[in-house]
């Protein structure tokens, strides 16, 4: 045979995608296929054997149609798709999915079925049930609780719960996580067929679950029930209330069900009940219906019938696949706590290895600081020694310095006496200067008066003698025979008058000016020498005290210096106390010769003036300093005439 005859004789195909509830596959069918022949296909790919349970469903105008086993796939109203597209869902469901579903890939079929129409509200779940059956899905998914792996946030991107409970409850998706948290970590030790199978087996309770419901009407107008089958018969419901039935019908006690055009038909067995009769909107749901309702109908009969050797052999093999799986989950538990215990020891023996290593570690450091430790504690006392030494030295320094403070003490006692002393006699000359400038003031005022009269005489005496001119001038114009020797007589008078004043009046005060002046001059000589030679030698004792710390000895010697001072008259008073005197005595009082026809000049007008003949003032600087810690100076000017008067 040619190969051109083999491609003539090969078969027509088309093709058909088929969607699981978790994969897609695509198939080549032949146009002579019927539709067992496609489910069949589609069953030994996934590994189905449990095929009475699920059916190939497609879309039609908005209505969910089954494919019949019996008819061509072509010959029926599939969609006009290229591929086709097919559902392989759950048309049936088992009354107690534990004894029924056999199958590992059965129950994860009807698993992921009842999980989506939960989430999509086809079956009502109460808040709580939900919640706790997404604890199962997420065991079904991850396995077992492992905090360290399941950080929060790991349910970030799962659909657990209906949209329902999550607008009913304001809670973030933390708190919803939290809270199917709590319940997955309940779950420890669970396999992940057997939480599928817990989910089931809670869905399975539920009103909703495995109802097929179709809008239908008692008359052919309205529509006002609901019409629903299920695994355990038919259920008539309002339309507002989907949980419980107004009538049912069980499927022992039906005996016959049919249809003619929109009118379906509910026989009882008890030919004494009443017979339901209804009206749907297509003659295609009446159809729908009565197909459910055989299907139905065939497993609760088959449920109560023994089990063929089919089923028998599935039930052993599931069996034994179930003790199998269950001694696997033992030992992997046996295993998985030995491996559980090792890594416990494990870290047990690598803690105490750390620990051993860490104590190894700290010996050796206590050991190195133990060799430093000596090396300081050697370093140290032969540092000790050499302080020991340096402190006997320095001991033996202090002991010293000790004796010849103890010998500066008794000089500085020594000098304080003797400066004490000096300042007594320093106190006396300075009364004896008061005393002796008072004497000094009454004897200015004394020869202020000798020399007011002096004047006042020789006054008296030139008023005599023009009294005597005139009487001369006229005696000579009265008598004018009279001789010149009258005339020599009166001027010899006059002369006689002028020298007598000038020989015994000026003279003598003249006499006694000077000698006052030298007796002063001399007495501010050895004044000025004396002070000189206790400035040294305060200045010494200052900075000897300044070394020993005794300020309070010149704080007291100041003080009587001050208080001697005080009782000076106003031209000493500018000597406070703490200062130094330094007196510079320009020159000695010149003796200049006295001129009666004189008086002292004195411009200032707070000066007192006294009258002498030709007075000349010498000028005395007086510079007083302060010892204190001040460096202020006062300076004193000190007019003193010839006639030893002094203007401050």
């Amino acid at each position: 045979m040619s190969i051109r005859g083999l491609k003539k004789k090969q078969p027509k195909t088309f093709k058909v995608k088929v969607i699981t509830m978790d994969a897609e596959m695509e198939f080549s069918c032949e146009m002579k296929w019927k539709g067992k022949d496609l489910f069949d296909l589609v069953c030994r790919a996934l590994g189905l054997r449990e095929t009475w349970f699920f059916g190939l469903q497609y879309t039609i105008k908005g209505m969910h149609t089954w494919l019949k086993m019996d008819k061509k796939v072509l010959d029926q109203e599939i969609p006009k798709e290229d591929p086709v597209s097919f559902r392989f869902l759950a048309k049936f469901y088992p009354e107690k999915v534990e004894e029924e579903l056999l199958q590992e890939i059965t129950q994860h079929l009807f698993f992921l079925q009842v999980k989506k129409q939960i989430l999509d509200e086809e079956i009502y779940c109460s808040p709580e049930a939900t919640v706790l059956l997404a604890s199962y899905a997420v065991q079904a998914k991850y396995g077992d609780y492992d905090p360290n792996f399941h950080e929060p946030g790991f349910l970030a991107q799962e659909e657990l719960l209906p949209k329902r409970v999550l607008r009913q409850y304001q809670l973030t998706a933390d708190m919803w996580e939290e809270k199917i948290s709590a319940w997955y970590a309940e779950h420890r030790g669970i396999a992940r067929d057997e939480a599928k199978m817990n989910y089931l087996k809670i869905a399975q309770d539920l009103e909703m679950y495995g109802v097929n419901y179709f809008p239908i009407a008692q008359n052919k107008s309205d529509t006002d029930l609901l019409l629903g089958v299920d695994a355990k018969g038919i259920h008539v419901y309002s339309i507002n209330n989907r949980f419980s039935p107004n009538k049912s019908f069980e499927w022992s006690g039906i005996r016959n069900i049919s249809y003619s055009e929109k009118e379906l038909t509910i026989k009882p067995l008890d030919k004494k009940a009443e017979v339901f009769k209804f009206f749907s909107s297509q003659l295609k749901v009446n159809k729908l219906i009565l197909q459910l309702c055989i299907g139905n109908h065939d497993l609760f009969m088959r449920r109560r019938k023994v089990d063929s050797i089919e089923i028998q052999q599935m039930k052993a093999q599931a069996r034994e696949e179930k003790a199998r799986k269950k001694m696997e989950t033992q030992r992997l538990a046996r295993e998985k706590q030995l491996r559980e215990e090792a890594e416990r020891a494990k870290e047990e023996l690598e803690r105490r290895l750390f620990q051993m290593e860490d104590e190894a570690r700290q010996a050796n450091e206590a050991l190195l600081r133990s060799q430093e430790t000596a090396e300081l504690l050697a370093e140290k006392a032969q540092i000790a020694e050499e302080e020991a030494k340096l402190l006997a030295q320095n001991a033996a320094e202090a002991e010293q310095q000790r004796q010849r403070l103890e010998i500066t003490a008794l000089k500085t006692k020594e000098e304080k006496r003797l400066m004490e002393q000096k300042m007594r006699e320093t106190e006396l000359i300075a009364v004896k200067l008061v005393k002796e400038s008072d004497r000094r003031a009454k004897e200015a005022e004394h020869l202020k008066q000798d020399l007011h009269e002096a004047r006042e005489a020789e006054r008296k005496a030139k008023q005599k003698l023009l009294d005597v001119t005139k009487l001369n001038y006229l005696h000579v114009a009265r008598y004018p025979h009279h001789s010149p020797a009258d005339t020599r007589d009166v001027n010899f008078d006059k002369g006689s008058v002028k020298m007598d004043l000038k020989d015994v009046d000026l003279k003598r005060l003249s006499f006694e000016i000077e000698r006052e002046r030298l007796d002063y001059l001399e007495k501010s000589k050895k004044f000025e020498d004396r002070l000189k030679e206790l400035k040294s030698e305060i200045h010494a004792l200052k900075l000897e005290e300044k070394q020993t710390g005794l300020f309070s000895h010149w704080n007291e010697v100041l003080g009587s210096l001050d208080r001697s001072i005080g009782n000076a008259p106003s031209w000493m008073k500018t000597f406070g106390a703490g200062d130094l005197l330094d007196i510079n005595l320009q020159k000695p009082f010149p003796a200049y010769p006295l001129n009666a026809t004189s008086s002292w000049p004195c411009t200032n007008k707070n000066q007192h003036t006294v009258p002498v003949e030709k007075s000349t003032f010498q000028t005395h600087t007086l510079v007083a300093s302060n010892v204190g810690t001040g460096t202020r100076k006062h300076i004193i000017k000190v007019q003193q005439h010839d006639s030893d008067v002094i203007y401050i």
